[in-house]
């Protein structure tokens, strides 16, 4: 048994042992399918004793595991779920010889590729959702056409679309290749299919779309499906990162 620590809030315990974000882990919670010393918690304040309590989840006891985060490239048809009811195959099936518990930190749309980050670090996973952090993400897009700058500086302030606005940090000019024209799009907030959506609002087909950085993390040669443990280096880098570009909510 681990040495007894401070109490913690449930959700915080079950991220930190490898089951997901807080968020996640707060469905699992409401949902009846935790207990903590044999008792079924639904109550999302509660705290917990790590060391000293037993906390159950879909009837398996959890303890935290040794902090793991993984740089991976996803290729496309590929999903960022646990599971698939319908039988795709998921970035956790390209971890098979991996002993360890892990999931995605924030996701990659079914057709989209490029890097993303694997863990069961819950106060990273925490971190890097977590609103007041502008984590920038770096993109490049293949379209049909070119966007010019009319179209780029509109993108820059920002477009009305579903209830969201969709903008971009910067936006580069167009290159041309074989595989079709290529911008380099950095996002400081990401929305749901953010890219995609605002290709369609110009009426650009995208051939392709990969994800290259996130914050000072790259691709770099990893090839699609493959995934390598971060660098002590890396993450150090990551969290400086992530000191220097916290926005404090009371000012925004």
């Amino acid at each position: 048994m681990m040495k007894p620590q401070p109490p913690i809030r449930l959700q915080k315990f079950m991220a930190d042992c490898g089951l997901g974000s807080r968020r996640f882990c707060e469905t699992l919670i409401t949902a009846g399918r935790v207990k903590v010393d044999g008792k079924v918690i639904t109550e999302l304040g509660t705290r917990v004793e790590p060391g000293r309590q037993h906390v159950e989840c879909n009837g398996k006891i959890l303890q935290i595991e040794p902090p793991i985060t993984l740089l991976l490239n996803k290729p496309p048809k590929v999903i960022c779920t646990s599971d698939d009811p319908k039988g795709r195959t998921t970035v956790l099936d390209l971890l098979d010889d991996l002993p360890e518990r892990v999931y995605t930190v924030g996701r990659l749309d079914f057709m989209s590729e490029g890097l993303i980050l694997v863990t069961n670090d819950g106060e990273l996973t925490h971190t890097l959702m977590h609103p007041k952090h502008h984590i920038e993400k770096t993109y490049q897009v293949w379209v049909d056409k070119p966007l010019g700058h009319f179209q780029q500086q509109k993108a820059i302030k920002g477009i009305p679309n579903k209830g969201e606005v969709l903008r971009v940090k910067s936006i580069s000019e167009g290159t041309h290749t074989r595989q079709g024209v290529i911008h380099t799009i950095i996002l400081e907030e990401g929305r749901n299919r953010h890219i995609r959506r605002l290709m369609e609002y110009f009426e650009r087909k995208i051939f392709r779309l990969q994800r290259t950085h996130i914050g000072p993390l790259q691709l770099d040669t990893l090839k699609p499906g493959e995934w390598r443990r971060a660098k002590p280096s890396e993450l150090k880098l990551l969290r400086q990162f992530l000191a220097q570009n916290t926005v404090d909510s009371d000012d925004e």
